[in-house]
């Protein structure tokens, strides 16, 4: 069987980062794990091609090659997802397609798609190859009674299919689910409140294959909580750190976590010692009640401005999400989420107006409330929101547009790096020893004095860019390559804060004329309901 591994196109988003890695040479921030993962639970003796339509397009002697194409993708990348479906059915392709947006919404694809393969893949994979054996033209393959794998059978994923050079950074998965009960979340409906964690030694098997194939760059771990089974972390802990050192540290890692991550020294000091320079947190809001409302009850027993504090002072970057738009919020959400971000120097802040995804505990209350507009939820940062609020929508779109707008000024971005990484700059790092240094590229230097023409030169902020900079070679010099890889990303906001402002606006305008128009025809719909009444 020739099968052809397609990932569909993203949107241009906050992540897509599109001229921040374009300095880099790269073509996309990060590869699709879930196919390269179902090419590895699917039959062996399979041939496979995977093109991940973010890189390149498909080639026609790829289509005419392949004898089935198989597709996974999430709710942002429906668009795309659907438009390669037709294409595949239109050269006569059968078509299997899985992930997050097919197994939230499989309506919406199953009246394209041959067969459906939802759920997490290691039940339900071997469901659809055994119908595949058996002839069958179709399906639709779920996991039986709700059940979750265990994910120390999953295979190592096979990176080799990927092509290596268009991406910023590599995945890796070490655990699934989340014990937490976030009212807005759908990780905890796709993958369970109970986290199910990879052995280490499994883990470092494929660290081991990513060496062999000669990556030495950073890796995501994509996990949604990176420590929601704190015990079985701390031990992959303890074997990750001596393969780091024997193979004198050729990753950097990157991973999300809950902000209980700062309430944990030693974990910090363990997940630094194994070269975790970032971390993405859900801080969502600093209003106490708005997060008790949503049931992120994790966030509400410390100082959230501490916990930033403590996990930077460790010698971890925070990255964190921020949502506009929770029921009972009150005027003057987004100026305070503004004002938190530049209180704890967070670099990169994700700011988005709240979604109601499918099947979530939010979504099944404000369908019970008839308060949902829409069913799909899109969480990208041009999409208005798809329930009616407690307050105006208008007045929370403008509030997000404007507070969008301020996050990523250029002059307040670079000054909340800089400060950020004065205090990275401060924390205790481990000897690495000399070997761990990698060459520097063309490609790197190129990147490096585009950034300095750039910035130094040709911007507003010349000034404060080099003072900055300056001060980070007195002060951080360890870090300087980091601090400017994340000044680097100004490029992409530049452009995204006026695609943010433009489409909101749009949708605000669509959505004020309708409201008009409901308004309207219940005013001429009055009357006559006066007159039949008497």
């Amino acid at each position: 069987m020739n099968v052809l591994l397609l990932y569909p196109r993203f949107p241009k988003s906050f992540w897509s980062f599109e001229k921040t890695i374009e300095l880099l040479g790269r073509k996309a921030m990060l590869p699709p794990l879930g196919l390269i993962t179902v090419a590895a639970i699917l039959p062996q003796e399979w041939n496979f091609k995977l093109v991940d339509l973010n890189v390149r397009e498909v080639t026609d002697a790829e289509w005419n090659w392949s004898e089935m194409v198989i597709c996974s993708a999430m709710i942002v990348q429906k668009q795309d997802l659907l438009a390669q479906i037709q294409e595949a059915k239109r050269r006569g392709k059968r078509v299997a397609v899985g992930g997050p947006y097919p197994t939230a919404l499989p309506h919406e694809v199953s009246d394209f798609a041959d067969y459906l393969i939802l759920d997490e893949g290691e039940l339900t994979i071997p469901l659809f190859v055994e119908a595949v054996a058996q002839g069958q033209l179709s399906g639709t393959f779920r996991a039986p009674n709700g059940e979750r794998p265990d994910v120390t059978t999953t295979p190592v994923p096979r990176f080799e299919l990927l092509e290596f050079d268009a991406y910023a950074e590599m995945s890796v998965q070490f655990s699934r689910g989340c014990p937490f009960q976030c009212e807005f979340c759908d990780i905890i409906v796709l993958y369970g409140r109970k986290p199910r964690t990879k052995a280490p030694e499994q883990l470092l098997k494929e660290l081991d294959y990513l060496y062999e194939l000669g990556w030495r760059r950073s890796i995501f771990m994509v996990d949604d909580n990176f420590i929601g089974n704190k015990r079985n972390v701390k031990l992959f802990l303890k074997e990750l750190l001596p393969w780091m050192v024997e193979h004198k540290y050729p990753f950097s890692f990157a991973t999300e976590a809950s902000v209980d991550l700062a309430n944990d020294q030693e974990l910090m000091d363990e997940m630094v010692k194994c070269n975790f320079g970032s971390v993405f947190l859900g801080i969502e809001t600093p209003d106490e009640a708005s997060l008790a409302l949503t049931q992120k009850h994790q966030n509400t027993r410390s100082s959230l401005s501490e916990a930033v504090d403590r996990i930077a002072a460790s010698g971890i970057r925070v990255m964190a999400g921020f949502i506009i738009g929770f029921d009972g919020e009150k005027k003057g959400a987004g100026q305070r989420i503004v004002q938190f971000v530049e209180q704890t120097n967070i670099p990169t802040a994700v700011f988005s107006m709240l979604q109601a995804l499918p099947d979530t505990a939010l979504s099944h209350r404000l369908e019970r409330e008839g308060r949902l507009r829409g069913t799909s939820g899109n969480i990208n940062q041009t999409t208005l929101m798809n329930f009616v609020p407690t307050r105006p929508l208008e007045k929370i779109a403008y509030e997000y547009m404007d507070a969008f707008d301020e996050l990523y000024e250029p002059s307040k971005f670079l000054d909340r790096t800089y400060r950020h990484f004065l205090t990275l700059g401060g924390a205790t790092y481990p000897d690495k020893g000399e070997g761990r240094h990698k060459p520097i590229s063309l490609m790197l230097i190129s990147a490096f004095l585009t950034i300095c023409w750039r910035q130094g030169f040709v911007r507003s902020t010349r000034w404060q860019f080099w003072r900055n900079l300056w001060s980070m070679f007195q002060l951080n010099p360890g870090g300087v390559s980091s601090y400017l890889a994340v000044c680097a990303q100004i490029e992409h906001f530049l452009e995204y804060r006026g695609i943010v402002r433009q489409e909101i606006e749009v949708q605000v305008a669509e959505f004020l004329v309708g409201e008009a128009k409901v308004k309207a025809a219940a005013m001429e719909s009055a009357p006559a309901l006066v007159e039949t009444a008497v």
